[in-house]
């Protein structure tokens, strides 16, 4: 009697380890660039302080933002500044209302402001799946992500290529109780390594489960 092994997968189980890996790197990734953004973010902190007038018109709401637990909105608008162009401003944090139909009213200052803030070549972004610029002009105003694209798309401005997080004080009922710079990298990295373990654990167990003893 010859004892051997033999390896013959099914098509599903190749299907779920393919997938368990495939969601396993892609979230790794994702959590890897979160932390590439945190640790490039409190490197180069940049203030800015400008003048302009901000355009309610073309207010968005990024959703799913907590505040100690709290679920709510970061306003986000424009600020048009002399010569007609644009900068895309994150003003703060608003709580939600009762109802998701149901969206906060926003207050607006009137006529030009001084606002101080901190200039970053964009958002962080929450994970969510790729949207073209081109599809933002159907949707409303509560998006996951604000990229630079997206915006000029939606609302057909002339954008300056930078976003800013505004820092300074105004009476309009938003929360700028912002996180350091920079904070929450090692939270990053250690989600990142969890799921590419995940990605690995899954190939590993693809194999073992698969792998027969066969006797001839």
């Amino acid at each position: 009697m010859v004892t051997g092994y033999s390896f013959r997968p099914r098509g599903w189980a190749l299907a779920l380890a393919a997938a368990g890996c495939a969601a396993g790197i892609a979230l790794g990734n994702w959590q890897s660039d979160r932390a590439a953004q945190k640790r490039t973010a409190g490197a180069a902190v940049e203030q800015v302080s400008l003048r302009g007038i901000f355009e309610p018109k073309y207010t968005v709401l990024l959703d799913n933002k907590l505040y100690r637990g709290r679920p709510g909105y970061e306003v986000v608008q424009p600020l048009r500044l002399d010569g007609g162009r644009h900068v895309v401003v994150n003003r703060g944090w608003i709580a939600s209302g009762p109802r998701r139909d149901q969206l906060p009213d926003i207050r607006t200052p009137v006529g030009e402001i001084a606002l101080t803030g901190v200039r970053q070549t964009r958002f962080a972004q929450a994970y969510a799946p790729p949207v073209a610029p081109e599809a933002a002009q159907r949707e409303g105003k509560v998006w996951q992500n604000v990229t630079l694209e997206r915006f000029a798309a939606w609302s057909g401005l002339v954008l300056e290529p930078y976003v800013v997080v505004q820092h300074s004080e105004a009476d309009d009922g938003l929360v700028r109780d912002w996180p350091r710079a920079g904070a929450g990298v090692e939270v990053h990295e250690s989600y990142a390594l969890q799921w590419y373990s995940l990605a690995v654990l899954s190939v590993a167990m693809f194999v073992a489960l698969n792998i027969k003893r066969a006797r001839r």
